[in-house]
């Protein structure tokens, strides 16, 4: 045990930061939500020839709390099917809750909906490797990296569409 001060602490029990540093992040804790696995034709699903089609999809979704921390939940369901027939089905909701510090208003949407899924991913991956493995399948089904940035993007263009889109606005 040393006997240099405590550095004092916010609520959040971290550190104050200097306001002059660039803004950032904390991962405070990280949880899966919600896990369902299906395996619905086993032990036939097994012994599928060739190669499932895979159908992902991705879902992000942010929220702010009354204590000043972020939810940032990412939502990966991932079905494979062989001719219309039904292989697995992984449903994940993985998420984290995070602190920023020294983040300008307009960065808060990007860094909650780009750069903390690219931090909760590689976990969320291997949740979904795992449970297919576990599931019996060989080799397990593993997710590839997901261009955050990109879904970004292409969501706020859609919302700026229908925004464009709305009748009767000024």
């Amino acid at each position: 045990m040393t006997d240099a001060p405590l550095t004092p602490t916010d609520d959040a029990g971290v550190p104050p930061q200097d306001p002059n540093a660039p803004g950032g992040f904390r991962i405070l804790t990280q949880y899966v939500r919600d896990l369902s696995f299906e395996n619905p034709r086993a032990p036939e699903s097994l012994r599928v020839e060739g190669k499932p089609a895979i159908d992902m999809n991705v879902e992000l979704n942010a929220k702010g709390r009354p204590d000043g921390l972020f939810e940032v939940d990412l939502r990966l369901s991932v079905k494979a099917s062989v001719e219309d027939q039904a292989v697995f089905h992984v449903e994940l909701v993985y998420g984290g809750l995070f602190q920023l510090f020294n983040v300008q208003p307009q960065d808060i949407e990007p860094l909650l909906l780009i750069e903390c899924p690219r931090f909760l991913f590689p976990f969320a991956r291997e949740i979904i490797t795992r449970a297919t493995a576990d599931g019996g399948f060989y080799p397990p089904f593993m997710p590839e990296p997901i261009d955050f940035a990109g879904i970004y993007i292409a969501r706020q263009s859609q919302m700026a569409a229908n925004a464009d889109a709305q009748p009767g606005q000024a």
